[in-house]
């Protein structure tokens, strides 16, 4: 499971959600101008306080999605890359000291 993939895809999604969102709210906001039910200083302060707490909502959504995420594949027992880059290290060592082994005895 490639969970970058996963995440950015998550994101994408939201994101599209937000645009698409902004988008049908100044649609409206411009219907209330035009009906005079706003002026066009109180659409505008509209749309940024509300565009506002959506993206304050979209960030929190990512980051319990991350942290979710994050949890489950811990409870799958997929190791995270800092154990990968840990082990690797570890190995690349192990077969550094077997060469030199190996060179003394053919010495």
């Amino acid at each position: 499971m490639d969970t970058n993939n996963l995440l950015r895809q998550l994101i994408m999604i939201g994101v599209g959600t937000t645009s698409l969102v902004a988008e049908k709210l100044r649609e409206v906001t411009d219907e209330w101008v035009r009906n005079g039910q706003l002026n066009s200083d109180q659409a505008r302060r509209f749309v940024d306080d509300l565009m506002g707490q959506l993206n304050s909502e979209q960030g929190k959504f990512e980051e319990q999605m991350q942290r979710q995420l994050r949890n489950a594949m811990q409870d799958l027992g997929v190791p995270q890359q800092s154990e990968m880059d840990e082990l690797r290290g570890r190995l690349d060592r192990l077969e550094r000291k077997l060469r030199e082994i190996e060179n003394q005895l053919w010495k």
